[in-house]
């Protein structure tokens, strides 16, 4: 039995996400305790439940203690196999963080993993789904993970409604040095149930700004009548991205604005990754037990990220600090 304590680090859903994946992999009990310690409503919510419980039928685990609300977890994984599910969260749930609890695990299946979720494509506090699609899948194809993901709704706060499907491969990945890709800014403005110039002043701003930095860039608008009310703006290049939502008070120019700053940060650094993609990586890099990657600071989640995957898989990380990046390499 491998015991976790929940409050470790950052403290959130990210400990659960990250630990029942790789435990799932190994074929590892686990005990976690003081789930989501540091947030302000502890214990387990709708989103951490629906992933909790894809995982569990997709390894034929037995689960004790889950139920929302609660605080401490006893997972039993069995052999990982293909399923092919619909899962709603719910509610605007993220998408993206239950497809991180996922992504790890399927690609050890015997069969492919066929899944549509239900919730939030485009929420506070985790990536957006052109995020995901269009950085994290990118870079993992570097290390031949294999998938395909559509999105067919987007999904908003508070209303949810999203829903996004996805097909992932058995595959076994390789590990991968990730150096600083010098792409064209591409990006996607959105908005549902709003007027199309809230999505068009998005990008217009997010491409003032770009411009004046001396960078190109090419976002496109997708204005739908989607089943919530809401907007938003991702915009990449190589392997850094950046995301800025909508909301009420904050005028469209600036959530633009908002967004290309967030990615020229990146550009102008010597990172190969942005900040969110490297506590990403981190297990996909232990599962290769090769790899490295650069990035501008060790964030909280990076860091627990990093000490959950040392604990449950027995490798060890090398970090090494230069006066502009963090360089995480494992050999």
């Amino acid at each position: 039995m491998i015991d976790i304590d929940g409050s470790y680090g950052e403290g959130g859903g990210q400990v659960l996400r990250t630990a029942l994946a790789l435990a799932s992999i190994i074929g590892a009990d686990i005990s976690i305790s003081n789930i989501r310690a540091n947030r302000p409503n502890p214990g387990i919510k709708a989103q951490h439940l629906a992933s909790i419980e894809t995982l569990a039928k997709m390894c034929d685990a037995n689960v004790e203690g889950l139920h929302k609300g609660s605080k401490q977890i006893t997972y039993s994984p069995m052999e990982i196999r293909g399923i092919d599910l619909c899962i709603d969260i719910g509610t605007a749930g993220s998408i993206t963080l239950l497809l991180q609890c996922i992504m790890p695990a399927a690609i050890y299946s015997k069969e492919n993993v066929k899944l549509i979720v239900k919730g939030g494509t485009d929420v506070a506090w985790s990536p957006s789904i052109d995020y995901l699609q269009n950085v994290t899948s990118k870079a993992l194809q570097k290390m031949k993970y294999k998938s395909n993901m559509e999105m067919i709704d987007r999904g908003y706060y508070p209303e949810g409604g999203g829903m996004v499907k996805i097909e992932i491969e058995p595959s076994k990945i390789k590990g991968y040095d990730f150096e600083k890709l010098r792409e064209d800014i591409s990006g996607v403005s959105h908005c549902s149930k709003l007027p199309e110039h809230v999505a068009q002043r998005q990008a217009s701003s997010a491409t003032d700004v770009l411009k004046k930095e001396g960078f190109d860039c090419d976002i496109i608008t997708d204005c739908a009548d989607y089943r919530s009310r809401g907007s938003g703006i991702t915009l990449w290049s190589g392997f850094a991205g950046s995301i800025s939502l909508g909301k009420k008070g904050l005028a469209s120019e600036k959530v633009g604005q908002i967004a290309a700053n967030g990615l020229l940060e990146n550009l102008h650094s010597e990172s190969a990754v942005d900040i969110h993609l490297a506590d990403q990586l981190i297990p996909f890099l232990g599962l290769a037990e090769k790899g490295s990657l650069t990035t501008s600071q060790l964030s909280g989640h990076l860091k627990t990220n990093i000490w959950l995957t040392e604990q449950i898989l027995d490798v060890k990380f090398e970090i090494e600090e230069s006066e502009k990046r963090f360089k995480i390499s494992i050999e």
